[in-house]
């Protein structure tokens, strides 16, 4: 039996770092993968949003309601972009997402302050995701107290302190319990479509070319785009399966609400199936191996899930990272997916997040139909 040799062991550990020189790919994802999970979660992840959009439903012209909507607006909890007198349109704007909340200040808010009624200020929120409403609503009633307790003074001093001057009322729409599943369970079809669609394409061509069958597509007069169609047709079949095992799921183990149609989630998930299997595509004809491969697909896997708003809130991302997450096809399809079952959107509504998973997958089958043309010569 050999002694354990130091040289023979150098001649090895010389031999992989060699063979990691030339694999540029997987070297740089080893320093790539890491510094992106480092500044995605040391800047982009914010547990405790600010800044959410708010809508301020008036009614009131006294000067207890100025000090309040002063307060919030400076705040850095509430963004005020909007104003408005119409019970519909806010509700329309929480519907479509617009804003995160509105707040409804009643007739003779002022005059029932003087009084000591304690009239009731109604919040309404979009609770579709419980993470991004709930340090925002407390702050509210902390500011609205530490405000209006401001103005007492003289004779109205007896009117502060505990219950406090304003009661208000926290009306959560479209999840009212704050179950965690309504907001996770819809959002998990978006990210498993995401990881296996780009996964399981990103092998394909990968495949073919490391087990010598790429030559048999070359000599076929097979035009590139028929290759790439007729490769991705299987995998939406596949990804059709997925939706509807993650809907009866939801419905029968969670009992997640679909309140809207599920023909729309069927309609709108084809578009984001293509858009993940163009990417995965990409993929494999950029990637030497399958190694390489299943890298690149993490990459595009890992911003995704950290961005798209299913694991953190949205907008309580810095706007960079927002920036970045509305390039990406699943943030767009957690909307549009949370929106039909939470809140019963139609088509029309769900239609300003359509177009931008539309682009990506023009953008993304052309990229790859350009690579595969490469592959080819």
């Amino acid at each position: 039996m050999r002694r354990f040799d130091l040289h023979r062991l150098w001649a090895i550990v010389m031999k992989e770092f060699i063979q990691m020189r030339r694999d540029r790919v997987t070297f740089g994802m080893m320093i790539g993968i890491p510094l992106m999970q480092l500044t995605l979660f040391g800047f982009a992840i914010n547990s405790d949003p600010k800044h959410l959009p708010t809508a301020l439903r008036l009614a009131d012209n006294g000067p207890f309601e100025r000090t309040l909507v002063a307060e919030m607006q400076n705040s850095t909890y509430f963004d005020v972009v909007r104003v408005t007198d119409s019970e519909a349109e806010v509700h329309r704007l929480l519907q479509l997402g617009e804003v995160q909340f509105v707040v409804n200040i009643p007739v003779d808010f002022t005059r029932r302050v003087l009084r000591g009624e304690r009239p009731s200020v109604l919040v309404e929120a979009d609770a579709t995701d419980p993470a991004a409403t709930g340090p925002a609503i407390s702050a509210v009633q902390a500011l609205a107290f530490k405000a209006i307790d401001r103005d007492l003074t003289g004779p109205l001093a007896r009117l502060r302190g505990a219950p406090g001057p304003v009661n208000f009322v926290v009306h959560a729409h479209y999840n009212p319990e704050n179950i965690t599943q309504y907001n996770i369970v819809p959002g998990l079809m978006g990210v498993v479509l995401t990881m296996t669609m780009v996964v399981i394409t990103a092998l394909a061509i990968t495949r073919e070319r490391e087990r010598g069958t790429m030559e048999n597509l070359l000599s076929t007069p097979l035009r590139p785009s028929e290759v790439i169609v007729g490769k991705i047709i299987p995998y939406i079949a596949v990804g059709y399966i997925q939706v509807s095992l993650i809907l009866l799921a939801a419905k029968g183990l969670f009992g997640v609400p679909m309140v809207g149609s599920v023909g729309l989630i069927y309609a709108t998930g084809l578009l984001f199936i293509a858009a993940n299997l163009a990417v995965g595509i990409t993929f494999s004809t950029l990637a030497k191996n399958q190694l390489q491969a299943v890298q690149m697909a993490f990459f595009f896997f890992l911003p995704s899930l950290l961005l798209s708003g299913f694991m953190f809130p949205f907008r309580g991302m810095p706007g960079w990272a927002q920036v970045l997450g509305s390039c990406l096809p699943l943030t767009h399809f957690l909307r549009i997916v949370r929106g039909v079952l939470l809140k019963g959107n139609g088509a029309l509504d769900v239609l300003p997040e359509v177009w931008p998973i539309a682009l990506f997958v023009a953008v993304a089958m052309t990229v790859a139909v350009k690579r595969y043309r490469q592959t080819l010569d």
